[in-house]
Formats: C-alpha cells, sequence, structure tokens
C-alpha cells in the first residue's frame, strides 16, 4: 500500500509540473537570450544592442567644439568682390575692416579658423537687433541672441566679463535694440585687440592681398 501511494503522489507531482526536453531547451534558449540582451555584460562578443546606442554616443561625444559651433550659422554676407584699394584700407584700421561685407566676410573666414566665429555672429545678430523696431520682434531676437551666444549652455557662448553679463540680465527684463550693446562693444574690442592683428599676418589676407595686387599689374 505504500508504494501504491508514493506511486500515485509521483504521478500527481509530474501531471501537475511536467518537465519536458523541449520546454527545458526553450528555457535555456530564452535564458540565453536574455543574457544577451543585458546591457550589462562584459563580454566583448556579446550581440546586445547597447552596444550599438553606446557606439553611437562615443561618436557624438567625438565630435568637436567647432561642429558645434559652426551648426546653424548663416551664409556670409552677400557683397562685391573687394577693390585693392578697399583690402588696402583694412590694414589702416579695424573700423575700415569692420565697415564693408567684403572686409567683414573675410574677417570672419579668418575668425572660423581660430574657432573664434561666434565673436562676428554675435556682433552682426546685434547690429541687426538695432535695426528692429517691432517690440514683439525685438523680443524675440533678444532671446535668441542670449541663448545663442550669452547663455553658458551654448556652444557659441561669447567671452564676456561678469558685469556686462549682470547688465544683459537686467536689460532681458524689457528687451530692446540697446540689450547687448555693452556687450557687443567688449567683443568688438576683443576682435580688435585680439584677432585683427593676427588676421593681417594671416594667409587669408596675405593671399587675397597678392591676388588683388597680381590682377591690377595686368589691368
Amino acid at each position: 500500500p505504500m508504494g501504491s501511494e508514493r506511486t500515485e503522489i509521483r504521478k500527481r507531482q509530474m501531471a501537475a509540473t511536467p518537465e519536458t526536453p523541449g520546454a527545458a531547451q526553450a528555457q535555456l534558449s530564452t535564458g540565453n537570450r536574455g543574457s544577451n540582451a543585458c546591457c550589462f555584460c562584459w563580454c566583448c562578443c556579446c550581440s546586445c544592442s547597447c552596444l550599438t546606442v553606446r557606439n553611437q554616443e562615443e561618436e557624438r561625444a567625438r565630435r568637436t567644439s567647432h561642429e558645434l559651433q559652426t551648426e546653424g550659422i548663416p551664409n556670409c554676407e552677400e557683397s562685391p568682390a573687394p577693390t585693392l584699394e578697399e583690402v588696402n584700407a583694412w590694414a589702416q584700421s579695424f573700423d575700415k575692416l569692420m565697415l564693408t561685407p567684403a572686409g567683414r566676410n573675410a574677417f570672419r573666414e579668418f575668425l572660423r579658423t581660430e574657432f573664434s566665429e561666434e565673436n562676428m555672429l554675435f556682433w552682426m545678430a546685434c547690429e541687426e537687433l538695432k535695426q528692429e523696431s517691432n517690440k514683439s520682434v525685438i523680443e524675440e531676437k533678444a532671446r535668441l541672441i542670449y541663448e545663442d551666444y550669452i547663455s553658458i549652455l551654448s556652444p557659441k557662448e561669447v567671452s564676456l566679463d561678469s558685469r556686462v553679463r549682470e547688465v544683459i540680465n537686467r536689460n532681458m527684463l524689457e528687451p530692446s535694440q540697446h540689450t547687448f550693446d555693452d556687450a557687443q562693444l567688449q567683443i568688438y574690442t576683443l576682435m580688435h585687440r585680439d584677432s585683427y592683428p593676427r588676421f593681417m599676418n594671416s594667409a587669408i589676407y596675405k593671399d587675397l592681398l597678392q591676388s588683388l595686387s597680381e590682377k591690377s599689374i595686368e589691368a
């Protein structure tokens, strides 16, 4: 009788939890797929999708600051080709260089090689803001200038001292055409003292001057 009871109990247990070779193999296979999909695996041959995501993130991280700075940057100003007289005048003063679109374009090209093109872009944006008279347009443009060139989170942030930043923050409470005047002057001075002398000695300026001089002689 005891043997019969044991046999009956064993049958009931097997009926409640059937273990077939196929089921065991399927469970093992599922377990393997789960381990491959784990984002914390250390195996170099892991085929999980997290590796693809990780590679994409590393590729984004390798983008240079210059690539970030040049995103969304407008094209150079439209202007006729500079004359030899104009290019010679650029050497006389920074003001004369900045006075013409051709001069600004050439200087901007040089700034791009030094990864400081944002200085010219900020100055140009401030000049554009000064031409506006519509209050809503002024507020929108001031907001964009702040986000693009003043915010510390922007890759195109310009270098300003704390005093000027405080002035801007106060002015942004009621934006006007002159919200960034102090900042624009500081950046203009920075370009004049720091970048302009190097531009005059750069290949960009010298090559342009030589090309125009040769054309003048041929004519």
